[in-house]
């Protein structure tokens, strides 16, 4: 009879050890696998401990292979920007928004440009040149480079464009010499100045980059329970939640903010109005 509590507990422990599963996160292919896995997994480890779950990082190169993966049910959470998110949600209902990060402005924002090497030059003179673009999916791609050079009267398709996928690699290429211009996050372009990089354009503010759930593979209360471990640190005014996050990656290292489909209408809008080719041009 001693034993029958003692062998509850242990019944009880075996239970909530097989209660828990493995939820699988997929990454945005910003810059190289190692250094994104490098970023998230302290995050991951942090949701970890508020959850029943193990997370699982589900690396892809190509936007559009993440987008498949949710809507077949195979990722639980992704790191979206803007566009992904909208050209997701388009097909999928499902995808719910749970967090903004909040950016190193302090915001839950953040601004794509267009970069040169060297010397500024005027947008009006961007035509006819070789300009380097991320994906068709990314927000700081096709959509939002050729918005901003559409404000000085030019558009991409009067320039010779090609994909590069990755933030860092259209950054690289530029400072090389490659290409004469390229499209990508502001931030990311800020950190490659000191290869000469110069800011010749940058777009208004976009709703921040997010942790969209898949609401088919994870209930309410979880996805509540992620939103909530999130919002409850706040880096920027907490030593202690600074100490904690100081290892996440420099995009999600500041907090987050609850998000919502609303905050993307305006994106939507933008989206309306441009028609993204696949491929480069040449």
């Amino acid at each position: 009879m001693f034993f029958k509590p003692v062998a509850l507990l242990l019944a009880l422990g075996c239970a909530a050890t097989a209660q828990a599963r493995t939820l699988t996160f997929a990454p945005l292919p910003m810059e190289q696998p190692e250094i994104v896995v490098k970023q998230v997994r302290p995050m991951l480890s942090y949701l970890e401990k508020h959850i029943t779950a193990d997370f699982r990082i589900e690396y892809s190169s190509d936007y559009a292979d993440i987008l498949k993966k949710f809507q077949a049910g195979k990722v639980d959470l992704a790191y979206l920007g803007p566009l992904p998110y909208a050209a997701l949600r388009e097909k999928y209902p499902q995808a719910v928004p749970v967090v903004h990060f909040v950016e190193k402005s302090g915001k839950s924002s953040y601004t794509c440009a267009i970069v040169v090497a060297g010397v500024k030059i005027p947008l009006s003179g961007l035509k006819g040149k070789k300009i380097a673009l991320t994906q068709p999916l990314s927000t700081c791609g096709y959509l939002s480079t050729d918005g901003l050079l559409r404000q000085a009267g030019v558009t991409l398709e009067q320039n010779r464009y090609r994909y590069l996928d990755k933030h860092d690699e259209v950054a690289l290429a530029v400072a090389r010499g490659e290409f004469d211009a390229g499209g990508l996050k502001t931030a990311i372009g800020r950190k490659y100045a000191h290869m000469g990089l110069s800011i010749v354009a940058e777009t208004p503010a976009l709703p921040g980059f997010a942790l969209i759930a898949n609401s088919r593979t994870l209930d309410a209360a979880t996805i509540e329970a992620l939103r909530k471990a999130l919002t409850a640190l706040k880096p920027l005014d907490d030593k202690d939640d600074a100490a904690l996050t100081q290892n996440w990656g420099e995009n999600i290292k500041r907090g987050a903010v609850p998000a919502s489909d609303a905050d993307y209408d305006a994106v939507r809008k933008l989206r309306a109005r441009a028609d993204i080719p696949e491929e480069g041009n040449f």
